[in-house]
């Protein structure tokens, strides 16, 4: 199917400013970025020091990295963010818990953000380009750790306005009930859910707890920096396939990664196709997902380049 076109909304529309966020979202984002971190090494330790470590956990790990990583991939990206398909509502419902479980943001404040960054990518008001921050190795190095976590110590998620970017959602009853109890419920129960399985297997407080590491944790930290390099890597290191008016990179390690988000590049060309792996050598297990829907009438109105647009953006 012809290719729907993002129109980038001019820079000038924009504050070019970061919002400011409150100490109590800067403290929030703190613990979400260290508790993570320290479930990961804690989780390491005790599996080389004690051996605490078997398939029961790396399955919950490796599990929970599938189900929320093309939660945020397939669901909150190309779903909704892009409108890149059509489904039915209950299937809807289950890719916006599976987004919401990563622990990135309920879906408005997530695709608001997404939305604005498409907008004026690699611009003054881009909340995580890795290019804003002037010239020179130093600056660089700013800028990356900026685009990789330091934008979400803005006021970007929480502030990014919603009627203005994501008006769809705002009438999605379950995106606003998500929003309203996304700390108070899809938090404690994206570590909750390994734990209680881990426990119920093992029938033990350990088991449940290295459930919590493993699956919980230690997943969390997983799906975030993988999310997080296609904000700082694929703005920075890899090629580009396509013409596009901004630094967006296709980088292989990071699309094996995130199911085929690191086609990045391609992704700027068509950002409401489908299909980010454009090239057939190009693993976009994303797209794989979305195809095998399609193919069982559980998607429709897929969204795909015509091969006229590929051949006039091509380099």
């Amino acid at each position: 199917m012809a290719q729907i076109e993002h129109v980038p909304e001019p820079a000038s529309a924009l504050s070019t400013d970061p919002p400011e966020a409150t100490i109590w979202n800067k403290l929030a984002m703190l613990v979400a970025l260290i508790g993570p971190l320290a479930g990961l090494v804690g989780a390491v330790v005790s599996a080389w020091r004690h051996g605490y470590m078997n398939w029961l956990y790396l399955s919950l790990m490796v599990l929970g990295w599938v189900f929320t990583g093309t939660g945020i991939t397939v669901g909150y990206h190309r779903l909704f963010s892009h409108k890149a398909f059509d489904t039915y509502r209950w299937i809807r419902i289950y890719w916006m818990v599976m987004g919401a479980l990563a622990i990135q943001a309920s879906p408005l404040a997530w695709c608001a953000v997404h939305r604005r960054h498409h907008a004026i990518t690699d611009r003054p008001g881009d909340p995580h380009s890795p290019h804003i921050h002037g010239d020179g190795w130093w600056n660089s190095i700013k800028g990356f750790w900026y685009s990789h976590t330091g934008w979400l110590f803005t006021g970007y998620l929480t502030r990014t306005d919603h009627k203005r970017y994501a008006p769809d959602l705002l009438d999605d009853p379950l995106a606003v009930w998500i929003h309203q109890y996304y700390e108070t419920v899809f938090v404690p129960l994206s570590l909750a859910i390994p734990a209680v399985i881990a426990g119920l297997v093992t029938g033990t407080w350990q088991g449940a707890w290295l459930g919590f590491l493993w699956g919980g944790l230690v997943r969390i930290c997983l799906v975030h920096h993988i999310t997080w390099s296609v904000n700082s890597i694929c703005h920075v290191f890899g090629s580009c396939d396509y013409k596009v008016n901004d630094q967006s990179r296709n980088n292989l390690f990071v699309a094996l990664a995130s199911f085929g988000e690191g086609w990045h590049n391609n992704h700027h060309a068509f950002p409401s196709s489908a299909r980010q792996g454009l090239k057939w050598w190009q693993l976009d297990v994303s797209w794989y997902i979305i195809r095998t829907m399609q193919f069982l009438g559980l998607a429709w109105n897929v969204q795909l380049p015509s091969e006229q647009a590929l051949a006039a953006r091509s380099q």
